[in-house]
């Protein structure tokens, strides 16, 4: 009898606490391919640091995978698959220059590390290699998605509140505007030259 109980007030909790949160749908338009969408709250609210490491390898010369989205709080390990030197470095974070950051070079199996404290854009390059270019966008909450080739994303378990969305596509200005959840919600959004 207690067990039944408590299955049912379980349930019924989870049911409470789904209907606090909701999904984003919707599409990015004004560039081909994919985008990236995350969202910002309250810059008092904190998120805990997911505690696996996020992967950024340089392999065939180039950064891999080009575009890598992880939460603020996340470390990345740089690695080095090529049978070459590679350095890694980001000249700002966000357009801030104080957060620039240069990891060194190293030999092919090499790896290094960094934790990546400041939300924003990170543009990675490798002073070795002047062609080489990627890119880590560094989310200040675990609420971010990355569209298909079409510009569709979504983004699942969003407690409701009200957040600014923003769109980031490379080579374009990014896109903000203010979202409110309560429930599901769509946001379509165009990034501009």
């Amino acid at each position: 009898m207690k067990f039944g109980m408590f299955t049912a007030t379980a349930a019924a909790l989870a049911v409470t606490a789904s209907a606090w949160a909701g999904t984003i749908h919707g599409k990015v338009s004004g560039a081909k391919g994919e985008s990236v969408v995350y969202l910002q709250t309250n810059p008092a609210k904190s998120f805990p640091a997911p505690a696996q490491h996020a992967q950024m390898d340089q392999k065939n010369l180039m950064f891999v995978p080009h575009i890598l989205v992880i939460q603020q709080g996340t470390t990345v390990v740089f690695r080095n698959s090529d049978a070459v030197l590679h350095n890694v470095y980001w000249p700002s974070i966000n357009g801030n220059k104080k957060l620039g950051h240069n990891m060194g070079t190293w030999p092919q199996g090499g790896e290094r590390s960094f934790t990546f404290r400041n939300p924003g854009v990170v543009p990675l390059y490798c002073y070795v290699h002047p062609d080489m270019s990627g890119y880590i966008i560094v989310s200040p909450t675990p609420y971010y998605a990355e569209t298909d080739q079409a510009g569709n994303y979504t983004i699942k378990n969003v407690p409701n509140g009200t957040y600014t969305l923003i769109a980031w596509h490379e080579g374009k200005r990014p896109h903000s505007q203010s979202i409110t959840v309560s429930g599901d919600a769509t946001a379509n959004v165009t990034v501009g030259k």
